[in-house]
């Protein structure tokens, strides 16, 4: 049944085609038979994973694997401060993961609570309430303003029926509903007015509707399918991490291999040379890589926060750093989610209305409101009266008298926000309907409805009974006789129309939505029906938009300049899409760049896979079609983020790379399928934390080259002392103590490190991108080979003039330890030396090296602390020796990058840097 087009077909069609009496119902026999054949009417879930595997799982990277083995190494050699250590980091980063997996399993959940607990159903010409779960194809259900629809119906009665589709269809307006068969088999589900869909409410009027499906054949149902169908991936960081966790072992087993092979070949002892060896493995693997990354990581979840976003998923702060591709909703993304008059059509005259979203403070250009003949003025108070929502500021409803006395909250809508931008546009005038209202009463109303396309409402004034309509340009057109002009009331001749409807197409070529207002005179008899809106006087046009975010248009401009493709996905039509996108800045030219829904149809994902990056506007698309797009991004090696705020969403959001959902518009299904909220459901947020995602992966880059060039230079320590046949510089717990000292504050220190001077300047790194791309190999490997051999130097010098063998190991084990605290400040940019960017501009890294020197020191000068790591007090001549050796090379790279980056015109920070804190700002 699903594939049936039910909205072409005529209601009785519908009926009879499900064998169906649409005044009496199914029979109870015919129900058992559905429900046996079709099944229960709910959403089938997927079994998860029970919790203590989800937990376990966390234990199966190759990383944590290794870990896990330094562990146990780590015990076996008595080092059980180390063993615990690296334990409990391994816990904490996998109750961390456990949290993220089991909260991202309740995105289920959140669908089904969206479905109706009962449902009013019509069953053998009986009224009666069922669990909505028994409901079947062909059960007639009855509904009302406040109801929740069952299952997807076909509707067969319709009055005055609005209902409520946003988180479904995206639509930000009621959809009002109509029994009428529609033409186009294609046409988008938005725009099926004689349909209504499991999970969407009915907020106006009452009807019937024939069910069409049930349960995952409806359209929640086939949400429900592809949430389901979307597996997790690994993020480029886990992927990365991955790599590396796999050479830490390769270059860790052949290190300790050529160490005892290379000491027991030349007569040493083969466990001394074990021990020596095992040692030197375990130095190799960065144990605090884990809980490094998790701080860099959490550092940067808070960053977001205060910029009003909330990460969800840990991985994907990272992942946001290598996000090519940007898929966005338009409305409250990209756009103000405030609709608002820009222009206004009156008396011949285009005017051109100023100001933002609801507060009513804006000029009008080319007419004076203020002159009371001026028929702007009188369009305006039309639009004031024949209004039914109200204009607030913090929820109380507020009136021109005193709407100025202090009240600093933002101004608001209730109701319709059609209504409320020309209820704006009147107050912009001084016009508000409440003190309008003191002189006149309203005694009728006929509403609006998607057949008449107006709305029509009778005030009674001093001067007797008016009439007031607004809406379709062309439904009020055709009952006017006249038009209001500066000089009084003249006919309306056929000029006339032509060209207020010149102007109406205009305004529509703009993307404005365009509504008329006229009036009329009416005598005290006339009855109030249909009939007063004959003999109408024109008044004008009124063009209104939901303008762009001015911070969304330099977010995209950023985008643009930092290699990032904007896409806009939306519900609209393709011409307002068109024109929003111009004005955003995402679309630049004309034609190829926009693809409706229907063409998208007709598309196969082979040919969606090969237009997917000359397309930057997707207008009156299907949750299908979104699905399908980020599938094509992904299927070019793009790294996606995709916004969301409706149910229709949840799918794309949850297949993208990095999900992103509304925090104040969006569901909870698309929330739990997300990887980050906006809090402010900015665009200009999302590049706010691209901006620190790319700061947070070059953080982890800055201590993966701290850490392996200083583990490089430990091994090559030892390694070339054991090959040339020197004693060992360094003693086991000596070598431990190293990586107690140097690898855990400084590290951790650098991954709160800010970001680089013109980060958003540069294009996205690949996605497969080694971790060690862009020289940072080669950076390790020198780096780490002259903390090596300065060490050696160091050692022999200290052997060679006389010092004792306690007093040349201590002279080493020193310079290994301020080489790699030296060597931290240079880690801190790939460009820039210590000069450029500073020694005391990251207040953290300078404390953790001034830990990490007590510490040495106490090691160095407490006899307890001597004992034990088999140190000598060093003198004067010992410590200036020392650090000319550990800090030589700092000082002389940074010199050599301060000339290389004069030379080349970059002064101290000299990139020009993206002014991304300016960009997320309300509007």
């Amino acid at each position: 049944m699903r594939q049936q087009a039910w909205h072409v077909l005529p209601w009785l069609d519908v009926a009879k085609v499900l064998d169906v009496h649409p005044g009496k119902g199914l029979s109870v026999k015919e129900v058992q038979r559905r429900l046996v054949e079709v099944g229960k009417n709910v959403l089938a879930v997927k079994k998860g994973v029970h919790p203590v595997f989800l937990f376990l799982g966390q234990f199966k990277d190759f990383m944590v694997l290794v870990l896990l083995a330094a562990t146990v190494v780590s015990g076996l050699l008595g080092e059980i401060a180390d063993a615990v250590t690296i334990l409990a980091i391994l816990i904490i980063n996998a109750i961390l993961g456990f949290v993220q997996e089991y909260r991202a399993e309740r995105s289920m959940e959140s669908l089904r609570s969206l479905t109706a607990p009962e449902a009013r159903v019509l069953r053998e010409g009986v009224e009666q309430r069922i669990p909505a779960a028994d409901v079947v194809p062909g059960d007639i259900v009855l509904l009302e303003a406040g109801d929740r629809i069952p299952a997807d119906v076909r509707w067969i009665q319709a009055v005055n029926m609005q209902v409520e589709e946003s988180a479904l269809t995206g639509e930000s307006h009621p959809v009002s509903k109509s029994i009428l068969p529609l033409r186009e088999e294609l046409t988008p589900m938005a725009d099926r007015q004689n349909m209504g869909y499991m999970g969407t409410s009915v907020v106006n009027g009452r009807g019937a509707g024939v069910v069409v499906a049930t349960g995952m054949e409806t359209e929640m149902g086939l949400i429900a399918g592809m949430i389901q169908s979307v597996e997790d991936e690994e993020t480029p960081l886990q992927k990365r991490l991955a790599e590396l966790g796999k050479w830490l072992v390769l270059i860790s087993f052949l290190v300790c291999a050529a160490v005892v092979l290379t000491g027991v070949l030349r007569g040493e002892d083969f466990y001394k040379m074990f021990f020596t060896g095992v040692s030197l493995a375990v130095a190799a693997i960065p144990e605090g890589l884990p809980a490094i990354v998790t701080v860099a990581l959490a550092v940067g979840v808070q960053r977001m926060v205060k910029r009003q976003a909330i990460i969800r998923k840990l991985p994907a702060v990272e992942t946001l750093g290598c996000a090519t591709v940007i898929c966005s909703d338009k409305t409250g993304t990209l756009t103000q989610n405030e609709m608002t008059v820009r222009q206004i059509y009156s008396d011949g005259r285009k005017i051109t209305v100023s100001g933002e979203g609801y507060d009513p403070k804006g000029e009008f250009q080319g007419a004076d409101p203020e002159k009371d003949r001026d028929p702007l003025r009188e369009g305006l108070k039309i639009a004031a009266l024949c209004n039914n929502s109200r204009l607030t500021k913090k929820g109380v409803q507020v009136a021109g008298l005193f709407r100025s006395k202090g009240n600093d909250a933002p101004w608001g809508i209730e109701g319709d926000p059609t209504e409320g931008a020309i209820l704006v546009a009147a107050a912009k005038a001084g016009i508000w309907r409440e003190v309008l209202e003191r002189k006149q009463d309203r005694i009728g109303e006929l509403p609006f409805d998607s057949d008449r396309k107006r709305m029509s409402v009778v005030y009674q004034t001093k001067q007797g009974k008016m009439a007031y309509v607004k809406g379709a340009p062309d439904m009020v057109l055709r009952l006017c006789r006249q038009e209001l002009t500066a000089q009084g009331v003249a006919e309306l001749s056929n000029e006339r129309v032509r060209s207020i409807m010149r102007a109406n197409d205009e305004m529509a070529r703009h993307a404005l939505r365009v509504l008329a207002v006229a009036e009329k005179p009416l005598s005290d008899s006339e009855p109030l029906d249909e009939q007063i809106e004959q003999g109408l006087t024109f008044v004008g046009l009124l063009g209104m938009i939901d303008p762009p975010r001015a911070s969304a248009v330099r977010a995209i401009k950023v985008c643009r300049q930092s290699g990032i493709k904007p896409v806009m996905i939306t519900g609209d039509h393709r011409l307002t899409a068109e024109a929003v996108a111009h004005e955003l800045g995402i679309l630049r030219g004309t034609g190829g760049g926009v693809i409706t829904g229907e063409e998208l149809e007709r598309m196969s994902d082979r040919d969606l896979s090969e237009r997917v990056m000359d397309v930057s506007v997707y207008a009156r698309v299907t949750p299908k079609d979104k699905l399908r797009i980020v599938r094509a991004f992904k299927k070019r090696d793009q790294v996606v983020a995709m916004t969301g705020d409706g149910v229709n969403d949840a799918p794309a959001v949850k297949e993208a790379d990095i999900g992103v959902a509304m925090g104040l518009t969006g569901t909870d299904v698309t929330k739990e399928a997300s990887a980050m909220v906006l809090g402010d459901d900015n665009f200009a947020t999302i590049v706010a934390a691209v901006e620190e995602g790319r700061g947070i992966y070059d953080n982890i880059r800055k201590f993966i080259r701290y850490l392996l060039a200083c583990n490089l230079g430990e091994v090559l320590t030892m390694f070339i002392a054991t090959l040339v046949g020197l004693p060992l510089p360094l003693l086991p717990i000596q070598i431990l103590w190293i990586n107690l000292v140097t690898d855990g504050l400084p590290a951790m220190a650098l991954g709160v490190d800010g970001a680089e001077p013109g980060i958003m300047n540069r294009p996205p790194r690949a996605p497969g991108e080694s971790i060690f791309a862009r020289g940072l190999a080669s950076k390790i490997g020198i780096r780490g080979t002259m903390i090596g051999l300065g060490t050696l130097f160091v050692f022999v010098a200290g052997l060679f003039i006389g010092v004792n063998m306690l007093g040349a190991r201590t002279m080493a084990f020193t310079t290994l330890v301020f080489s790699q605290l030296f060597h931290v400040f240079d880690c801190r940019s790939e460009e820039r030396g210590i000069f450029e960017v500073g020694l005391f501009t990251n207040p953290y890294l300078v404390g953790a090296v001034l830990i990490s020197t007590l510490m040495q020191l106490s090691v160095i000068y407490l006899p307890p602390l001597q004992a034990i790591f088999k140190t000598a007090p060093l003198h004067g001549w010992q410590w200036i020796f020392i650090l000319c050796v550990a800090g030589g090379p700092s000082v002389l790279i940074g010199l050599a990058r301060l000339l290389k980056n004069s030379w080349q015109g970059k002064s101290v920070g000299g990139q020009y840097v993206v002014p991304i804190s300016g960009i997320n700002a309300k509007k």
